[in-house]
C-alpha cells in the first residue's frame, strides 16, 4: 500500500519514571566479579518446551562443544516481563534472555551484538537498534496465518487452497467454511486470537493503512480500516464465530482444538504445538484470504538480548555461535521457527508444506507490512509504549454494541494522537 505521504505507526508513549530507572540501571546486570566460567549463564526464556527444546537442544551441544555451561530458565510467558523487571531493579539480571520486547526498565543494560550480524544475513530489519547499536536480534520470525480442521473439510466435500492460484477472497473463505459447518453439523466456522497482530493482517487484507501519524503527530487511517473493522464485526455473530473469544476472554487454541471449529486465524508458533497436542483430527495451514491485498502481519516473534555483567562475553559468545548457520539451522528445525536468517536450508521433521504456506504469504505481503514493524520497532528504542492495546480494545466495544465503527476509529486516532507525539 501507499503511505499517502504519512509517518509510519508510533507504537509508544514515554514514562519518565520508566526512563529514570533505565538510566540508573546502565551498564548494570550483577555485582558480583565472578568469571564467566564459575557459574552457568542463566538463559531467561519462555515457551521452549512447546516448540520442542531448541535452546535447550542447543545449550547442551554448546557445552559439549565449549565447556560452557548455559542454563535455560523456562518462565511462563505472562510472567517473564516482570520477572526481567524486577531483576533489573534488583541489579540481577540473567546473562541474557529472548523476550517479547525489549523493555525500558532494562534497555539500557544491554549490549551491542552489531558484531555478530556484521557479514551474516540476520534479519536486522527486526531488529531492536540503539542509534548505530543493535541491541537485539530476532529469534525467529512469527505470522499470522490460517488453520483449517482438514478432517472436517474432507467429510463436508469441500475445497480448500493448496496452491497460490486458488486462494480464496475473504467472501469465498466464509462461503466455504460456512458449507462445512452445514454439512458436518461443525458449531463454529472460525476463531480469531483476541489480540490486533491477528486484526491487523485482516486490516492489511482490506488495503488499510492502518494508523499513522502525520507530520504533526495526528493519527488518521484511510477508508479500508472501515470497511474492515465492519467486516470482522459481521463475523462475530455466535454463529459464524463465538463472540466469547473476543468479548469474554474464552479460548480459541482450546475451541479449535476441541474439533467443533472449522477454522482458527492465528499464527506460525502454532504449527510445533498443534503437531504434538491435535490427535482427534487432521489439521492443515492453509494461504490467508484476500481482499484488496494479499498479505499477513509478521515479525519478530522474539527478541534476544545479553546483560551488562561479568558474563557479558560468555553469552556474547554463545550468542554468536547460535547464529552461525549451522547452528541456528538446527535451532530452528528443532523448535519448528521460521528462521530470523535469510538463505538457509531448513528441513522440518513434519509439517514443511505449513512453513512454506506462511513464507509465501510473508513474501506476498506489501510494502506497509514491514514499515510498520519497523516503525514499532524504532519506537520501542525510544524507549515508549502505549497504555494497552488501543485498536484491540476499543475493537472489542464496537463488537460489544458500545459504540459505532466511525466512534471506534475516531477513538482509536484520539487515544494514538494524544498519547503519542510525532516520530523524533
Amino acid at each position: 500500500m501507499k503511505r499517502s505521504g504519512k509517518t509510519p505507526l508510533r507504537i509508544a508513549v514515554a514514562i519518565a519514571a520508566v526512563a529514570a530507572t533505565a538510566i540508573a540501571l546502565a551498564g548494570c546486570s550483577g555485582s558480583s566479579d565472578e568469571a564467566a566460567s564459575d557459574k552457568p549463564l542463566q538463559f531467561f526464556l519462555s515457551g521452549d518446551a512447546n516448540q520442542g527444546g531448541g535452546y535447550a537442544h542447543m545449550a547442551e551441544k554448546y557445552e559439549k562443544e565449549t565447556g560452557v555451561k548455559v542454563q535455560i530458565v523456562d518462565i511462563a510467558n505472562d510472567d517473564l516481563p516482570t520477572k526481567l523487571s524486577n531483576a533489573a531493579q534488583a541489579n540481577d539480571l540473567p546473562a541474557l534472555a529472548r523476550v517479547g520486547a525489549v523493555d525500558p526498565v532494562w534497555r539500557n543494560a544491554t549490549t551491542d551484538l552489531t558484531d555478530i550480524t556484521k557479514g551474516s544475513k540476520i534479519r536486522t530489519d527486526l531488529a531492536d537498534k540503539d542509534g548505530d547499536k543493535v541491541i537485539s536480534l530476532p529469534s525467529d520470525i512469527t505470522a499470522v496465518g490460517l488453520f483449517i480442521n482438514k478432517t472436517l473439510f474432507d467429510q463436508a466435500g469441500v475445497a480448500y487452497p493448496t496452491s497460490e492460484d486458488d486462494i480464496w477472497t475473504w467472501d469465498e473463505y466464509v462461503a466455504a467454511v460456512e458449507q462445512v459447518q452445514q454439512k458436518t453439523g461443525t458449531t463454529y466456522g472460525m476463531v480469531m486470537d483476541k489480540s490486533s497482530h491477528r486484526l491487523k493482517a485482516l486490516m492489511y487484507e482490506f488495503g488499510s493503512d492502518y494508523f499513522q501519524p502525520d507530520k504533526n503527530g495526528t493519527f488518521s487511517t484511510n477508508d479500508d480500516t472501515k470497511r474492515s473493522l465492519e467486516f470482522f464485526n459481521g463475523l462475530n455473530d455466535d454463529k459464524f464465530m463465538p463472540r466469547s473469544v473476543w468479548l469474554s476472554d474464552a479460548d480459541p487454541n482450546a475451541l479449535f482444538k476441541s474439533g467443533d471449529v472449522v477454522s482458527y486465524v492465528s499464527g506460525s508458533w502454532q504449527i510445533a504445538d498443534f503437531a504434538v497436542n491435535i490427535k482427534n483430527f487432521e489439521w492443515a495451514s492453509v494461504y490467508m484470504p484476500q481482499e484488496k491485498e494479499r498479505a499477513t502481519n509478521f515479525g519478530n516473534a522474539a527478541s534476544i538480548v545479553v546483560f551488562d555483567g561479568p558474563q557479558q562475553k560468555a553469552a556474547h559468545d554463545f550468542v554468536k555461535w547460535l547464529y552461525e548457520p549451522e547452528n541456528y539451522t538446527e535451532l530452528s528445525e528443532t523448535s519448528s521457527f521460521i528462521p530470523a536468517v535469510d538463505g538457509l536450508d531448513i528441513t522440518y521433521a513434519a509439517h514443511a508444506d505449513a512453513f512454506d504456506v506462511y513464507n509465501r504469504d510473508i513474501a506476498a505481503s506489501p510494502a506497509i507490512v514491514g514499515d510498520i514493524k519497523a516503525m514499532e520497532l524504532q519506537y520501542g528504542a525510544q524507549g515508549v509504549s502505549t497504555e494497552g492495546d488501543p485498536v484491540r480494545d476499543e475493537t472489542v466495544k464496537y463488537l460489544n454494541g458500545e459504540q459505532d465503527v466511525d466512534k471506534t476509529i475516531s477513538n482509536i486516532n484520539e487515544q494514538f494522537t494524544d498519547q503519542l507525539g510525532a516520530l523524533k
